[in-house]
C-alpha cells in the first residue's frame, strides 16, 4: 500500500475511489481500503469532489482537514497491515478493547501519530517509533486497558 503522492494526487485518489464505489465499479485493493475508511466518515463525503482539491483547512480556523484525517486513517491501516512499527498491531488491539471499538482506537492512534510527527519536526529528526508506541501504551492505560 505504500506510496508517496502529492497533496493533489492523494485528494484525487480519495475522490476517484469514492466515485468508483458510488458507480459500482470494481475497486483495486487500496481503493477498497480507502472506501472502507470513507464509509466510516459520512461527514466528509461532501468534500469528495474536485471543488475541494485546492481548499486549505488551516488549524487556527478550527476545522479538521478531511483529507488529512482520511490519510492518517490510511497510514494507520498500512501500519497495521505490516505491524510497523513493530508492536503497533498489539497496541491497536489493546486500544480496541480499551476504547470499545476499532474506529475510536484508530482516532487515539492518530493523536499518537501526530504527536510523534510533532516531536520529529520540533527536534528536526526522523520520527521515533518508540515515542509513538509509548504514547499508544499510555492511551491504553488511560482508557483502563492493559498494554
Amino acid at each position: 500500500m505504500l506510496f508517496n503522492p502529492s497533496r493533489d494526487e492523494a485528494r484525487r485518489f480519495f475522490i476517484q475511489s469514492w466515485q468508483k464505489h458510488q458507480a459500482g465499479a470494481p475497486l483495486a485493493d487500496l481503493e477498497k481500503v480507502v472506501v472502507a475508511v470513507l464509509l466510516r466518515h459520512p461527514e466528509y463525503h461532501r468534500y469528495l469532489s474536485d471543488d475541494y482539491l485546492d481548499r486549505d483547512w488551516p488549524p487556527e480556523v478550527g476545522e479538521t482537514n478531511p483529507f488529512l484525517h482520511l490519510s492518517m486513517h490510511l497510514a494507520i491501516e498500512e501500519q497495521l497491515s505490516i505491524d510497523q512499527p513493530l508492536g503497533v498491531k498489539a497496541q491497536y488491539s489493546a486500544l480496541c478493547v480499551a476504547c470499545g471499538d476499532e474506529h475510536s482506537a484508530q482516532h487515539q492512534m492518530m493523536d499518537g501519530l501526530g504527536e510523534m510527527i510533532w516531536h520529529a519536526q520540533r527536534n528536526q529528526s526522523a520520527p521515533d517509533p518508540a515515542i509513538y508506541l509509548d504514547i499508544l501504551r499510555t492511551k491504553v492505560r488511560q482508557f483502563g486497558g492493559k498494554d
